[in-house]
């Protein structure tokens, strides 16, 4: 079983995928902002993040920047998940160790679900944002 955290400000969205993942097997563990979502990564140690970036408190891209700069999260698999177009995604990205980049409005949450198991998986190097 390995650990999703999801770090989006929408409860629904949340909720949704979720719900998903935990039929998938996985353990789930929520955060509302950026600010919270480094927290909840430092205790829960995630395998895997599926990030938000327009967030209050602290903005996806901030928060990433954070983890990235840590031990422990500095190798995290990291799926932003959004609905900012890949053209209009914050450059820092390219160079933050993203995995994926989603845009929520094109997939439907099982086939968000289905990128996570195929992620966690195989060795996924970090890819960037293209």
């Amino acid at each position: 079983m390995a650990k999703v955290a999801i770090i989006e400000d929408e409860p629904m969205i949340v909720e949704m995928y979720k719900f998903k993942l935990e039929h998938g097997g996985h353990q789930v563990q929520a955060a509302y902002n950026g600010l919270d979502g480094i927290k909840l990564a430092g205790d829960f140690r995630p395998d895997l993040i599926l990030l938000d970036l327009m967030m209050p408190e602290m903005s996806g891209d901030q928060m990433l920047q954070k983890l990235r700069e840590t031990d422990w999260g500095k190798d995290i698999k990291v799926i932003i998940l959004t609905n900012i177009g890949e053209n209009d995604a914050p450059p820092i990205l390219s160079q933050l160790g993203v995995n994926r980049y989603v845009v929520k409005a094109q997939n439907t949450p099982s086939e968000v679900a289905q990128m996570v198991n195929d992620m966690l998986n195989e060795n996924t190097e970090q890819i960037g944002v293209v």
